[in-house]
């Protein structure tokens, strides 16, 4: 893959996550087959189906706050942002993680989400 699909791919790939971790474009030179593949389900998890994308987004910001991954959930929000799905709704997102796995999932998601959504 030359470097003008690669950045084409990663582009794609922020559209869908919102931001492309600094080991995914490393990847594209260390193991170009990882990478590729890793792409491919990515657009393929990504794409419309039965659940949107909007939908399949605030999945990710709930599993991303309920896993306390604060890098993931602040790139999965700003993907959210991207969607123009509201802070609203990220919040009701947000309290299925809070009765699957606790208040401290919730409290981390609200104040990433708040900071993301609410910024000028």
């Amino acid at each position: 893959m030359n470097k003008e699909d690669i950045s084409e791919n990663h582009a794609k790939l922020e559209k869908n996550i919102g931001h492309v971790p600094k080991i995914f474009k490393e990847l594209a030179a260390s193991n170009p087959e990882m990478h590729d593949a890793v792409l491919r389900m990515d657009n393929f998890v990504w794409a419309d189906g039965a659940l949107s994308r909007k939908e399949k987004k605030l999945i990710a910001v709930s599993i991303a706050a309920a896993l306390r991954d604060t890098h993931a959930l602040r790139a999965q929000l700003a993907g959210a942002k991207d969607l123009e799905i509201t802070l609203d709704e990220v919040d009701e997102a947000l309290r299925v993680a809070f009765m699957l796995s606790g208040m401290p999932a919730y409290a981390q998601g609200r104040s990433a989400a708040e900071e993301v959504f609410l910024k000028s």
